[in-house]
């Protein structure tokens, strides 16, 4: 594998968690409860601090990482605001589907076979880190 594609491939996955920083603030606007609110607020600096370090890493690496989550990403924040449930129940199921499907399940698959050995132990630790959100927010339906 080629620093190049290491580097393109770190980008896809920093603009996911673009993608995820913004979906928090969606529902992180349409909270009233200070708990979850608080809770979500938490999740989204661990966002903001993953897509630090993998920011990082590009720049290590000679790269130029991504600063949004591109046109694509952008379009689909934009529709996807106004499909946030009102209820906290539902706010809660919304941000878990994007936490377990778009957050770990298909970075799974955008990182596979793509990373350099520092590249991978980097994201596996961002990856673990959302499936503690998961957890936790399977924690909070119950």
């Amino acid at each position: 594998m080629s620093v190049s594609n290491v580097i393109k491939t770190l980008n896809t996955f920093l603009k996911g968690q673009y993608m995820g920083i913004h979906a928090y603030e969606h529902h992180i606007q349409k909270l009233a409860d200070p708990y979850i609110k608080s809770e979500f607020q938490r999740i989204q600096q661990d966002h903001k601090s993953h897509a630090l370090k993998v920011a990082e890493r590009i720049q290590n690496l000679g790269g130029t990482p991504v600063d949004n989550e591109g046109l694509i990403g952008s379009i689909q924040g934009y529709i996807g605001q106004f499909m946030i449930p009102d209820s906290p129940s539902g706010i809660i199921e919304s941000a878990l589907k994007g936490e377990d499907y778009y957050g770990i399940q298909i970075s799974e698959e955008i990182v596979k076979d793509d990373l350099d050995p520092e590249s991978y132990q980097l994201i596996e630790e961002i990856l673990n880190k959302d499936r503690e959100h998961v957890n936790f927010l399977n924690r909070l339906l119950q």
